[in-house]
C-alpha cells in the first residue's frame, strides 16, 4: 500500500481490458438498436408481406411503410399491398409517414430505394399481386405518378391473391 495516498483515494477504475471491451462492444450495441427513419434491407427470400403473408422474393416491386405511433416498419411484396395496409391505418394521412418503393430500373439488385411519393410508376407489369405497377426514377409515356397509381389501385380493390381479413393485420 502507497504510504502517500489515504485509503479510500485509491479507488481502482475500470481495468485497461475492460475499457477496451467497451470500447469494441459500443458499436455492436448500437448496430442492435431499431432504425426510426429510412428504408431497411429485405433479406429476400425470407421475410413476407405485411398484408398477404407472401415471400418477398422479387425486390423490383417491394415497398416498405414506416408510420404510426411506435414508426414501425412493414415490408410488401407489391405497392399494391402497401397501398391497401396503410388506407386501412387510422394514421394514414399523417405527413411523417414514410412510404419507400424498390427502384424497377435496379432489377434483381434489389438495392435502391424511391420515395413513393415522388416515384412514377410504370403500369402494365406483371407484379407479384397483379396490381401491375412498378415504381421507376424518371417520368416516361407509360408511367403515372403516386396520386395515379394509388388512385388506381384502391379502385380495383384487394386482387385475388389478397384475403381482405388480412388488412387489418400488423
Amino acid at each position: 500500500m502507497c504510504h502517500h495516498c489515504p485509503p479510500l483515494s485509491r479507488a481502482r477504475g475500470p481495468s485497461r481490458r475492460a475499457m477496451l471491451a467497451l470500447l469494441v462492444g459500443a458499436p455492436l450495441l448500437a448496430a442492435c438498436k431499431p432504425q426510426t427513419e429510412g428504408p431497411e434491407p429485405i433479406r429476400w427470400g425470407r421475410e413476407t408481406c405485411e398484408i398477404c403473408g407472401m415471400i418477398i422474393s422479387e425486390p423490383q416491386y417491394a415497398a416498405e411503410i414506416r408510420g404510426g405511433p411506435d414508426a414501425k416498419l412493414v415490408k410488401f411484396d407489391d405497392i399494391g399491398d402497401a397501398v391497401h395496409w396503410l388506407e386501412g391505418k387510422e394514421w394514414k394521412d399523417d405527413p411523417g409517414i414514410e412510404f419507400w418503393v424498390m427502384d424497377y430500373d435496379s432489377g434483381f439488385a434489389g438495392d435502391q430505394w424511391l420515395d413513393a411519393r415522388k416515384a412514377h410508376f410504370r403500369s402494365g407489369v406483371v407484379s407479384p399481386m397483379d396490381y401491375g405497377f412498378a415504381a421507376v426514377k424518371l417520368p416516361a409515356s407509360d408511367t403515372v405518378d403516386f396520386a395515379a397509381m394509388h388512385k388506381a389501385v384502391l379502385a380495383r380493390g384487394l386482387t385475388s391473391r389478397c384475403h381482405p381479413d388480412e388488412i387489418g393485420k400488423g
